[in-house]
């Protein structure tokens, strides 16, 4: 496809019947079945044209045994990477794993020992607390203040959380999911010298890198400088970017090489090595030729944002976006509802029919709010917030 093709992201495309997490599996995750489907963080969009014909060249050949990535694979991401997120990885320091989840209960084995404690900035990713208590440590919470509708945190209460736990390993969401949040190089620089201060591993998850939105700009941990880098840890993937969380591709970058042989073993301890063949052929075939599509796509689900918060402004003002700085995620806050962590669940899935992710599950700092995954067609959007609206505004507590 030429770079001035157009793409529509605003066609309905039947996802049912694909073994697709989002929209088949409701029943297995005790949902039902006719809820509308706004969690999990996929795209419900075509990835590029050159991805999909790269992939068609691929399976053409028929033969999908064990792959490495060759230099062309490097190359198409470190170069995607410094294009667009402001830093150049070495490609000698990345380590391969089949998503940034995966890394990050790789980084838990490898840098801390049974019974220690790890720091996280609650409200943020479940799976961060996963793979922290599912590996026998113990989780440190910093959580993040809101205030004004943006949130921030305290560097002096997080140097204090560091410190009576005696945490090691710190893991950072930047930009931060679920608030949105893209962190400023000062931001980073203040967590960074507390971390550097009491021997904390910092390992950042940027899998949300390429969203930031107008007047915001992603700085990645790494570029602070060698002194922070080689104290840190790096998780980057095409998989949010371009919708390929299916064919598991994240590139990791650790530019100290002690700690990188320590990740390496944590990986290779969990019985992993080649990766999968179709992921690397998407991911590079993506980064290659994927700027048009990322550009498209990127003001799509801007409009998209800008959108939902007009429409729930004029249509329920009592449910508040929280605006992204980054990210196709967009935090509500349903608190001035007034209701119980139950009765929200009741009018989200009972009256609004909608699968969303409830904020409790982010930390007790979540409670009261919802998450919505807005890379979708606009009118699957509108569907849906014209649902919640219409539940908001006539749910008999409020």
């Amino acid at each position: 496809m030429s770079e001035d093709a157009r793409y529509d992201f605003d066609e309905i495309i039947d996802r049912h019947g694909t073994d697709s997490l989002k929209y088949d599996c409701a029943e297995h995750r005790g949902k039902s079945v006719d809820l509308l489907p706004m969690w999990v963080a996929d795209m419900d969009f075509r990835i590029p044209a050159e991805a999909i014909e790269a992939l068609e060249e691929r399976s053409r050949h028929g033969i999908f045994g064990y792959t490495e990535p060759d230099d062309a694979y490097y190359i198409a991401t470190c170069d995607w990477i410094e294009r667009h997120q402001g830093w150049r990885p070495d490609s000698a320091a990345c380590v391969l794993t089949p998503g940034v989840v995966f890394a990050l209960a790789a980084a838990v084995r490898a840098f801390t020992e049974p019974g220690e404690a790890v720091v996280i900035q609650s409200p943020v990713y479940y799976p961060f607390k996963e793979v922290i208590e599912d590996n026998g440590r113990i989780v440190a919470r910093a959580p993040l203040s809101y205030e004004g509708g943006r949130y921030a945190f305290d560097v002096v209460a997080f140097e204090r959380v560091v410190e009576e736990s005696g945490a090691t390993l710190f893991l950072l969401c930047n930009p931060h999911n679920p608030v949105g949040r893209v962190w400023s190089e000062g931001e980073l620089r203040a967590l960074g010298d507390v971390c550097l201060a009491h021997g904390v591993t910092v390992v950042s998850d940027e899998i949300h890198a390429d969203f930031a939105w107008p007047g915001h700009v992603h700085t990645s941990y790494a570029s602070l400088g060698d002194e922070y880098a080689r104290r840190a840890v790096i998780c980057t993937s095409p998989g949010k970017t371009f919708n390929l969380a299916g064919l598991q591709d994240s590139n990791i970058f650790v530019p100290n090489a002690s700690l990188r042989r320590r990740l390496m073993h944590a990986v290779a301890s969990a019985g992993y090595s080649q990766m999968n063949t179709m992921g690397l052929v998407a991911g590079r075939a993506c980064y290659e030729h994927g700027e048009s599509w990322y550009a498209q796509m990127k003001a799509y689900v801007w409009e998209n944002i800008r959108f939902c918060d007009a429409y729930l402004r004029e249509h329920a003002p009592a449910l508040r976006v929280v605006m992204p700085e980054s990210t196709y995620l967009v935090w509500v806050d349903c608190r001035s509802l007034g209701l119980e962590n139950s009765q929200l669940h009741e009018l989200v899935e009972g009256r609004a029919r909608l699968w969303v992710d409830f904020g409790d599950i982010f930390g007790p700092e979540g409670e009261g709010f919802i998450r919505l995954n807005v890379a979708c067609p606009r009118s699957v959007l509108e569907r849906a917030l014209s649902q919640l609206s219409s539940a908001a505004v006539t749910f008999p507590s409020v």
